[in-house]
């Protein structure tokens, strides 16, 4: 019998949204194997399960800051509970850091930690949020961040509640200069989480993987051999509209893709960023 615990089921039930017993029959097929108890559940068609997955339980926040429109800083910063994502001491930090991030221009959040804080150089990033944790009594963490300064740089926050601070934050850029586009652009990407920019960013194991799904999906259904091809393939397309950003079609106008919404404006969107707290 494979071993694993009501932790492992409570896990596998937020990351894909599949019933209990769906999740503990996924577990109990995979060995106790998290990853392939998602893939499992996949195929047997639970809802979402491709949408939800690698999800975790964090609170907290993200912040953006922009200077002007050329370069911007995208930041996530995780507490234990939501009452302590409500206090201005945590909302500020999170600002402090994003502004230091836009200043000093660390490679990666290890490096960040290590570096002078901006605004106590007798201090490193690293100390400032451990007295954050001290002074507020839970564990604070600087948990990702993406800055961009290579074209045109617009954010868009969002608020799941009224009284939280954003939870979902968007860091756009684009080729030229177009506020209207951007802001278009940077809330689409908010309401539909896109994973790629367009399908030739898919990397091609994902690909393959999808492709492989896929087919052990249409057996489990019974389709015919011959058909399976064509499934496949179909299949594997619905993965490119549903996941990259320019497939996607347009959250205010669903007869249009993202792709032709900034063909028509003659724009192009170089990258962007996602975060949303609670979701890798």
């Amino acid at each position: 019998m494979a071993e694993f615990t009501a932790a492992d089921v409570k896990r596998l039930r937020q990351t894909t949204g599949a019933g209990m017993m769906d999740c503990k029959n996924a577990l109990q097929e995979s060995g106790g194997n998290i990853d392939k108890a998602i893939e499992i559940l996949r195929v047997k068609g639970a809802k979402d399960v491709g949408k939800r997955e690698l999800r975790t339980a964090s609170n907290g926040l993200v912040a953006a800051v922009l200077d002007g429109t050329s370069a911007g800083v995208l930041l996530e910063v995780n507490c234990e509970t939501d009452f302590v994502a409500k206090t201005g001491a945590f909302q500020n930090l999170a600002a402090t850091v994003a502004a230091h991030i836009q200043a000093e221009q660390p490679s990666d959040v290890p490096a960040l930690l290590e570096q002078p804080f901006l605004g106590d150089k007798g201090k490193t990033v690293r100390q400032i949020i451990d007295e954050a944790n001290a002074t507020l009594g839970e564990k604070i963490e600087v948990r990702r961040f993406a800055s961009f300064a290579a074209g045109y740089v617009a954010s868009y926050l969002h608020k799941s509640s009224p009284d939280l601070p954003p939870t979902v934050g968007v860091l756009v850029e684009l080729d030229r200069e177009d506020p209207a586009v951007a802001k278009d652009i940077a809330q689409h990407i908010a309401a539909m989480n896109p994973r790629f920019l367009s399908r030739e960013d898919v990397p091609a194991d994902t690909v393959e993987n999808e492709r492989r799904l896929a087919e052990q999906m249409a057996r489990e259904e019974g389709k015919p051999d011959r058909a399976l091809p064509k499934i496949v393939e179909g299949r594997v397309h619905g993965f490119f509209k549903d996941f990259t950003l320019l497939e996607q079609a347009f959250v205010k106008d669903s007869k249009k893709t993202v792709r032709q919404v900034v063909s028509d404006a003659e724009v192009t969107v170089q990258r962007f960023a996602r975060f949303k707290v609670g979701q890798a």
